[in-house]
């Protein structure tokens, strides 16, 4: 009887669902009611900044407004170009400025509807051992980019833990290059449902040692061996669909 209930208990364990990469991503995203952002506009401020994201069927405008005394600089980054607009005059930019300001628009949008945008066709995903992390597991997901459609920042590596009992996105990671490179850690600060939305404010840390296996990060924040640097908040969040 004992070999039997051993038996029955390992074939239960076997016939649990075993999620893709892919899955995992969508199933967060439809948590979280994300498969709306792609038909809405939404604003907020961080920093100071103000920024609005219009995203319909594909087609986007991602803006942001810096203010600073009497002067007002407006940038607007959308499919096919970027635009900077000081006073509402268009200002000529260089190449490299050019990206270099789109970059820092897109990055701020692309981190304020995570995971939206996992699916985006020059991400690549890949599914790394589970673990647990305060006592919860989680799925692990590496994500790169094709250098194709991947922008400037292709070589960038995320990684993202999902919760198993509800697929929410409660951490991040990744490992950049630009102006000398590093290595950034976020957790879930608060969450905030806006019309049925799931947006999250982050605590940002980075290692103690700049040498470290960026995989195991993980396990460096639970020992403490990260220093918190910034806090992550969206303020005055608003959603509009279509």
């Amino acid at each position: 009887m004992r070999y039997l209930y051993i038996l029955l208990l390992l074939l239960i364990v076997s016939c649990k669902p075993k999620f893709t990469a892919q899955e995992i991503i969508d199933k967060s995203i439809e948590s979280s009611k994300l498969s709306y952002v792609g038909n809405t506009k939404i604003s907020f401020n961080f920093r100071e900044n103000y920024y609005k994201a219009t995203r319909n069927n594909g087609a986007f405008e991602l803006v942001r407004i810096i203010k600073n005394d009497s002067i007002k600089i407006k940038d607007i980054l959308s499919n096919d170009s970027f635009k900077r607009f000081v006073n509402d005059s268009l200002v000529k930019l260089t190449e490299k400025d050019k990206n270099r300001y789109s970059n820092s628009v897109n990055s701020v949008h692309y981190f304020s509807v995570l995971p939206f945008g996992l699916n985006d066709k020059a991400v690549q995903k890949k599914l790394l051992e589970p673990v647990t992390i305060k006592g919860k597991e989680y799925y692990k997901v590496r994500v790169t980019f094709t250098e194709e459609g991947g922008g400037e920042d292709f070589e960038d590596v995320f990684i993202y833990w999902f919760a198993k009992d509800d697929f929410q996105l409660d951490y991040l990671a990744y490992k950049y290059h630009t102006n000398g490179g590093g290595v950034r850690f976020r957790d879930a600060k608060e969450e905030k449902i806006v019309k049925g939305i799931r947006f999250v404010d982050y605590n940002n840390y980075k290692p103690l040692d700049k040498e470290i296996d960026f995989y195991t990060i993980d396990k460096l924040y639970e020992e403490g061996k990260l220093k918190k640097i910034s806090e992550i908040v969206l303020e005055d969040i608003q959603v509009d669909t279509f």
